[in-house]
């Protein structure tokens, strides 16, 4: 009777495990958009990443795999502390079950280390740095949106083209400023070209000045901003008081969207060459969906946004697929499915995590070359997916899916 007894409460364990296994561990899929929503780079994410999040999951249903679909968000500030503080609290108190967005490349970086100490799923669209999917890769950490290696061959290969075959950087004093100079350095390099010198900003810099005045000594014919939002905003609104573009230097913002376009104004950003991911612009497909989100925002997305939306709706995919949002499964799924939106279009997924997909080369108009609010990009080439990102076997990664 005892062995009998033992045996049907060993029985009925087991089953519950399997049934946990499958559908949603808590009643509920919750994810987490944590980027800058108050600072240097609240225009490139910030609160319309979380509109484009929550967008996703309305056209998703609202639910997946009979549960509902919850986002939360938090403003980590740019700072990797705050961040990871939020990361594990979300993670081991809140039931969040993957965090997006992640503004800021030491942010992702630390917040990816913990996803992966955790089980948990990360998926970047905000930050740049390629160590995501190289030294620092993750079974569970992903990359979508762009990262250094794509804008190095976009902007920096399109210049060294058109003659631009001296440079001197303008570098954001953090992970992701470094990494985009020194990506975009190999490419000049490769090409032909040759780097004169660089000097490094704090982050949300204001006075610009003094670093200018030695891009602008250097001789160089290409000054690259290896920096991102206002700073961004802030060199090129400087630059023009120094007479830089007009003494005959090209500047080469490496990291600009069509968020920062907009706040510089098209007179002062008309001629600066740049590459996205995405532009609303690019087709009917991607206006319906700008439109959507304009009605949302009051601005066009950028690749930031568009990339935001794509990997909420992706992740949601995945859960469908596996039948469980189990940490594993979902994983897998993610590397095998194909990324078939209005930002992916025919992505596919590296072992490293890295989403492959095309990038734009883009230069913006004069202001005369506008036909409507927020028509601000002539697309100048399209860049296949297999050129703008490193191949995985090269990557660094030692992950294996």
């Amino acid at each position: 009777m005892r062995k009998s007894l033992i045996a049907c409460l060993a029985f009925l364990l087991a089953s519950s495990t399997a049934v946990l296994a499958d559908g949603a561990s808590d009643g509920k899929v919750k994810i987490g958009i944590l980027n800058d929503q108050s600072g240097v780079y609240a225009d490139f994410g910030g609160k319309s990443s979380v509109e484009a999040a929550k967008m996703a999951v309305e056209d998703f249903g609202g639910k997946v795999l009979g549960v509902p679909v919850e986002i939360v968000d938090a403003d980590h500030q740019n700072k990797p502390d705050i961040a990871s503080n939020i990361a594990r609290q979300w993670y081991d108190t809140e039931q969040v079950d993957a965090i997006m967005e992640l503004t800021t490349s030491s942010v992702a970086l630390a917040v990816q280390a913990i996803a992966k100490e955790k089980k948990k799923i990360d998926i970047v669209t905000g930050a740049a740095t390629t160590d995501l999917t190289g030294k620092a890769c993750s079974p569970y950490g992903f990359h979508w949106a762009y990262d250094t290696h794509a804008l190095a061959v976009g902007t920096g290969g399109a210049l060294v083209k058109q003659g631009g075959d001296s440079w001197f950087f303008l570098t954001a004093d953090y992970a992701f400023g470094y990494s985009l100079e020194q990506q975009t350095s190999d490419f000049v390099k490769a090409n032909g070209g040759k780097v004169v010198g660089s000097v490094r900003h704090p982050l949300s810099n204001q006075d610009f000045s003094s670093f200018l005045l030695q891009a602008q000594s250097s001789g160089a014919k290409v000054i690259g901003l290896a920096n991102a939002g206002l700073d961004t905003s802030n060199a090129i609104k400087q630059a023009a008081e120094f007479g830089i573009t007009q003494g005959g230097q090209h500047l080469a913002a490496l990291l600009f969207t069509l968020a920062e376009v907009h706040g510089l104004g098209l007179d002062a950003a008309q001629g600066l060459t740049l590459t996205e991911g995405y532009y609303w612009n690019l087709d009917d497909k991607s206006r319906e969906f700008g439109k959507k989100f304009f009605a949302r925002t009051g601005k066009m997305p950028n690749m930031i946004h568009a990339g935001t939306y794509s990997a909420v709706l992706q992740y949601l995919k995945a859960i469908d697929k596996a039948g469980t949002d189990d940490t594993d499964a979902v994983a897998k799924q993610l590397h095998e499915l194909p990324v078939d939106d209005v930002f992916g279009r025919g992505g596919t997924v590296g072992p490293n995590g890295r989403m492959i997909h095309d990038m734009y080369l883009l230069q913006v108009k004069k202001p005369a070359d506008s036909k409507e609010p927020w028509d601000y990009f002539n697309v100048l080439a399209t860049i296949p997916g297999k050129e703008a990102y490193i191949d995985p076997a090269k990557s660094g990664c030692t992950v294996t899916n």
